[in-house]
Order: structure tokens, then sequence, then C-alpha cells
């Protein structure tokens, strides 16, 4: 009797068993034929795998943090498709995602100790200054919720900082991010070049297809001064030209110093410079001046540091590019614009003008971030520094100013010991390269600073918290072997 209830028992949870599989059966296949039905076959394939990729980060924090470089390198502008409250950026999501799985493994007890630097100090009072400029802003203008969800993502940008650079231990995982930056970004440069090369119709049939998460449906393709009749611009997924400039050159310099490099992050030293080739022919293409300029400044910086003996290869490189007959408009466009004498470097100088005017008015606190107190004065100028002293005042700056003069010296210090690794020595050098390339760019372009370019922005912490990360981890070996 006995055991006869025990196979009746048996057989119901079997058949309870293959009734909850075949439930879960019948609603994924629901899910998928509904994602096909609304948004096409190729975005429900993508929405599969940024399931499964999703619950694949929740498990590991590296693979959660490589998941924000690859949404601020290859989607910057993508949104959940679906809105139930709010719609969050990938961005917002990747990075959710990345701060769960770390909070997890401090609940769980699987990291203790905070890791810092002295640097972190000065990061921690220019985001407070951050945050009470805007508060201060609120008296000229009240916020709109595009206000507060930006400056929240840029807050919280900067925050990573902290946790990134505690969360880099040990070298290994300092070079790993290097070799998928390299990887990542050689994908978008070959991506923006594909798009270039290929006809305006079909370039923007591709991209407007990203309308379903957030991009624009239609005027995508890009070209100098806004005028069809000029050339176009390379543009990638990230839309602005001038955008994806900033960060191709300054993830150039993260890779150039790898090409030389005693241990180089890729095995293979061809496939390196083959990617940075690609990175500077797009770079090339986004007609972006300020970058092109910023790339030609950061690698000038590492060879006089690292590399001298290349300095004669460099100078005719040079002179290559400068009588090329391929590279002859692009120079022209860069003596017109040290002259002063285009629509686009005009309007800048126009802007600037605006914005030394805005600055006398509120020198020390600036306007905030929600709006102007008078009709005739705004914000936005082709310059980060001016856009700052605009906003958070000439104090921001100055506090700006001091965290990555931090930086720097921080990074010198290590920079003595550096060298003696071979495995640490070229990445040190490229992420100090690249936030000096990124600072440069800046002199010119707003996009680091601007709040409704959240990828720029978490791009450009993320190159700080690098830089922070690899001068700690060479100072504790120092310390270690002492």
């Amino acid at each position: 009797m006995a055991s006869s209830l025990q196979v009746w028992v048996s057989t119901l949870d079997r058949r309870r068993y293959a009734l909850a599989v075949g439930f879960a059966l019948g609603a994924v296949g629901a899910g998928i034929g509904l994602l096909i039905a609304g948004f096409g076959p190729l975005l429900a394939i993508a929405a599969l795998c940024g399931l499964l990729a999703g619950l694949y980060i929740l498990t590991d924090i590296n693979a959660a943090l490589y998941g924000i470089i690859a949404t601020v390198l290859l989607l910057p502008f993508g949104v959940f498709p679906v809105k139930i409250a709010i719609t969050p950026t990938l961005l917002d999501l990747a990075i959710g995602g990345f701060l769960l799985v770390y909070i997890f493994q401090w609940m769980a007890g699987r990291r203790g100790g905070l890791h810092s630097t002295p640097v972190h100090a000065l990061v921690a009072a220019y985001l407070m200054w951050l945050i009470f400029a805007f508060a201060l802003g609120l008296r000229h203008a009240s916020p709109t919720s595009a206000n507060i969800r930006q400056f929240a993502e840029t807050v919280l940008s900067i925050s990573l900082v902290f946790i990134i650079t505690d969360l880099l231990r040990n070298p290994t995982m300092l070079r790993r991010l290097a070799l998928v930056i390299l990887l990542l970004v050689g994908l978008q440069a070959i991506l923006a070049i594909a798009l270039y090369a290929a006809p305006d119709a079909l370039a923007e049939n591709i991209l407007t297809r990203l309308s379903r998460i957030g991009y624009p449906d239609g005027g995508v393709i890009r070209y100098i001064e806004s005028n069809p009749a000029l050339s176009e611009r390379a543009i990638g997924t990230w839309v602005d030209p001038n955008a994806l400039g900033g960060i191709l050159a300054t993830a150039a310099l993260i890779i150039a110093p790898q090409i030389a490099a005693r241990k180089p992050v890729l095995r293979y030293r061809w496939l390196t410079l083959a990617v940075f080739a690609a990175v500077g022919l797009a770079l090339f293409l986004t007609s972006s001046r300020a970058a092109f300029l910023a790339l030609a400044a950061g690698i000038t910086l590492i060879t006089l540091i690292r590399y001298r003996r290349m300095l004669p290869l460099l100078a005719i490189g040079g002179l290559i590019f400068l009588t090329l007959p391929q590279t002859q408009d692009y120079i022209d466009r860069l003596l017109q614009a040290f002259q002063g004498a285009d629509l686009a470097t005009q309007m800048r100088i126009g802007e600037w003008s605006d914005s030394i005017e805005l600055i006398g008015r509120y020198p020390l606190f600036g306007v905030g971030f929600t709006g102007t107190p008078e009709i005739d004065i705004y914000t936005d100028v082709a310059n980060m520094y001016l856009i700052m002293a605009n906003q958070i005042g000439l104090t921001g700056v100055f506090v700006f100013s001091l965290a990555m003069a931090g930086v720097f010296v921080y990074g010198r210090r290590a920079w003595k010991e550096a060298k003696k690794l071979p495995e640490l020595a070229a990445i040190h050098l490229g992420y100090h390269a690249a936030l000096f390339t990124g600072l440069v760019n800046a002199v010119a372009d707003l996009y680091f600073f601007r709040l409704d370019f959240q990828s720029s922005i978490t791009w450009f912490w993320l190159i700080v918290a690098l830089c922070l990360s690899s001068s700690r981890l060479i100072l504790e070996d120092l310390q270690r072997a002492a």
C-alpha cells in the first residue's frame, strides 16, 4: 500500500514538473512571438541576447563592468524599448546591474576593505560642488524631470570612480579592461568606417532601425557645417561626429602604447596596429578637428615620455600627412579653424564671447543646470571649461582642475616604478595619455560635461578611474617590495 502511494506521488510530481516546464516553454515562446511581432526579428534576437547577457552579468561583476564599456562604446544613446513607468537608458541598466552585483558582493562578505587613493578626496569635493551648484541653480528655474534624471546619471557616473578603483585590485583585471576597450573601440571604428563608405540611403536605413531604442528616426547622416554639399562625417552609432571623435581620440591613446609595449595586452602586435589604424581612420572621417588635434597632442606626449627614439618617425608621419593629396581638404579646414575663417569656428568664437559675458555676471557659482536667470544668456558653449564655468562657476572649474592635477601628480609618482613593470607600464601610460587627450579635446568640445551626453561623461570618468587604479596598484606593489 505504502509502495503504491509512493509511486502515485512520484507520478504526480513528474506531471507537475512537466506542466511547469511546458508552461515555461509556452511563456517563453509567446514572449518571443510578441517581440518578433512588435519589434521585428532583428530586435527580438537582440532583446533575447540582451536578456541572457543581463542574467550572466548579475553573476559576474567583471562582466557587468564590461557591459558598461560595451554600452558606452557601441550603443551610447540606446534606451530600453518598453516604457513601464520611466524609460531608462541602456547605460542606466548597465550601471544599475553593475552596482547591484557590487552591493551583493559586500552583503555576501565576498569583498572587504575599501581601496582608494588620496585623489578620491578631490573627486569627492568636485562631486559635492556639482550637487551644491545644482541646488543653487534652482533659484533661477525649476527643474524638469529630464534635468533631474540627467543630473542623477552624471552623479552616478562620477561615483563610479570610487567603485571601479576599489574593484580593480590586481594588474590582470586592469589589463583585461585595456583589451576589452581595444576590441570594442575597434568594432566601433569599423562600424563608423563601414557606414561612412556605404551609400547614404543604406546607412540612413540601418541607423534609423535603432529608432526603436531611442535613436533618431531620420536625418541621421551628418555633413560638415550641416551642409549636404560638403563632405559627409563619420558618426558610427554615436550619431554626433564630434562626440564620436572625442571617444576615438581618447581610446586611441589607450591603444597606442600597446603597439610598442614589452608585454602588450593583445598577443598579436600587428592586430593592435590594425585596430589603432582603424580608429585613426575613423577619427579622420569624423572631421572633428578638436579630436584630431587632441590625438596629435596625446601621441606627442607619450612619445616624449616613453618613446623618444620614435620622434623622427613621428615627424616623418606628420610630414607625410601634410603632403598627401587626400589630406589637403582636412589641412585646409584646420588652417581655417586657426584663422577663424569658417562658419563652425566663427560660431564657436561667438559662443565663447557670450560665455565670458555670462561668467562675468555669475563668476563664483554659475547659474546651475536647470535654466538661466536672464533671457539673453545661455550656457551651451563648445568648450568644456567655459560651460563648466557657466553652470558651476569658476570655483567649480578650480575644484575640477585640482582633481585632474591630483590624478596626474599621483600618476607621476607611480610612473617612476611603472617603467620597471612591463605588464603595467604601457597601460598606465595609455590611461593617463587618454585623460590628457580628453582634457585637450575639451578646449573645443563640451561632451565630457554636457548632461545629455551621459555616455561621454561616463567614459571620461571611467578613464579617471583607470588612471587612479593603475597608479594605486603600482604604488602598492612598491610598498610590498619595500
